[in-house]
């Protein structure tokens, strides 16, 4: 059986990262959305990645929020579950983060995890 569009979202877009996500988008132009994946790699095991897209596959999972469009593919997608996509401006920088409980550790850097 296939996963229909009414799967429920694995990552939840808080306001900050729908507001920042939104001017990245408009600066795009229209259509494009941003990619949120796990791939191997990183100091920890798994490491996060972000791209602007403009075409999204079938079997996406389509997160809005505001202006923001969010892709999960459907591999990311179980170790996303339950996480939150944030955006933080402090002292050391301003920075897309992924607050991700299936994460048994992660590097100082915020960008790579293991579980």
């Amino acid at each position: 059986m296939t996963e229909t569009a009414t799967t429920e979202a694995p990552l939840t877009v808080s306001a900050s990262a729908a507001r920042r996500i939104g001017e990245i988008l408009k600066a795009e132009g229209d259509g494009a959305m941003l990619r949120v994946s796990v791939e191997g790699g990183g100091c920890s095991g798994f490491q996060y990645k972000f791209d602007v897209e403009r075409a999204k596959a079938e079997d996406d999972v389509v997160i809005e929020r505001d202006a923001a469009v969010v892709l999960v593919d459907p591999a990311s997608a179980p170790f996303l579950a339950g996480s939150e996509l944030d955006f933080v401006d402090d002292l050391i920088g301003a920075s897309f983060r992924v607050v991700n409980p299936n994460a048994t550790a992660s590097c100082g850097c915020g960008t790579s995890f293991s579980i």
